[in-house]
C-alpha cells in the first residue's frame, strides 16, 4: 500500500475506476442496455439522415452538419492541451496548492508530495485519454465527411451512405467516450478536497450520465420517434 495513500484514499479510487469503467462496460457493452440509450437512438437518426441526403442535389446543410459536429470535437481536444498544460504546472509545484486546498474549510489536502501527485498524475492521464479519444473522433469525422461527398444519388448508393454511417456514428461513440472523461476528471478535482467528496462526486457523475443517456426528455423524445 502507497504511503502517502491512506486506505480512505484506496477506497476513493477504487470506487472511482468502478464508477468510470464499470458505466462505461455495461452501457457500451451490454446490447440490452445500449440499445435503451440516447447514443444508440441517435445512431439510428445519423444512419437515417445519410440515407435521406442520397437523392439531394444541394447537400450544403448536410456538409454544415459535419463541420459543426468537427468544431465541437475539435474545441473539446484543444481544450484538453490547456487542461494538461495547467496539470503540469500543478505537479511542478504541489507546496502552492496544497497551500490553497488548506485553507479550505472541511479539507483533508494531502499532506506529500507523492498524495498530491497521485491526483494530478490521475488527472493528467483522464484527459490525455480524452484528447486522444477527441483526436481519434475527429480524424473519423473527417473520413466520414469525405465518404459523404462521394456518395451518389441514386439508390444503388445505400451501400455506401450505411458505410458512411457506420463511420459516423464511431466518430460520435469516440466523442461520447471524451466526453465522458471530461465529466469524470471534473470528478477527480473533489479528491483534492477530500476522500469522501470524490465518492460521492463519483457517484453523482455516473448518476448524471445515467440520467441523461437513459431518462432525460431527449432519449424519450428520440426513443419514440425510432
Amino acid at each position: 500500500m502507497p504511503g502517502f495513500l491512506t486506505p480512505l484514499d484506496l477506497v476513493a479510487l477504487a470506487v472511482f475506476v468502478l464508477c468510470w469503467v464499470g458505466y462505461a462496460t455495461v452501457v457500451d457493452r451490454v446490447p440490452s442496455i445500449h440499445r435503451r440509450s440516447v447514443i444508440h437512438a441517435m445512431n439510428e437518426h445519423r444512419r437515417r439522415w445519410l440515407v435521406a441526403l442520397l437523392p439531394k442535389e444541394n447537400r450544403v446543410a448536410d456538409v454544415a452538419i459535419v463541420g459543426n459536429l468537427m468544431s465541437s470535437t475539435s474545441f473539446l481536444a484543444n481544450t484538453c492541451i490547456f487542461i494538461i498544460g495547467g496539470a503540469m504546472a500543478l505537479l511542478a509545484s504541489p507546496e502552492v496548492g496544497r497551500r490553497v486546498l488548506g485553507a479550505m474549510p472541511f479539507s483533508e489536502a494531502p499532506m506529500t508530495d507523492g498524495g498530491w501527485e497521485t491526483r494530478i498524475l490521475l488527472i493528467l492521464l483522464i484527459f490525455v485519454r480524452a484528447f486522444f479519444e477527441l483526436t481519434w473522433a475527429l480524424r473519423q469525422f473527417n473520413y466520414g465527411s469525405i465518404l459523404i461527398g462521394g456518395l451518389g444519388r441514386t439508390p444503388a448508393a445505400i451501400p455506401a451512405a450505411e458505410i458512411a454511417a457506420e463511420v459516423v456514428n464511431r466518430a460520435a461513440r469516440h466523442f461520447n467516450t471524451g466526453l465522458r472523461a471530461y465529466y469524470f476528471g471534473l470528478a477527480v478535482l473533489a479528491w483534492m478536497v477530500h476522500p469522501i467528496a470524490f465518492i460521492l462526486a463519483s457517484l453523482w457523475v455516473v448518476s448524471e450520465l445515467h440520467r441523461r443517456e437513459f431518462r432525460s426528455a431527449v432519449q424519450a423524445a428520440l426513443s419514440a420517434d425510432g
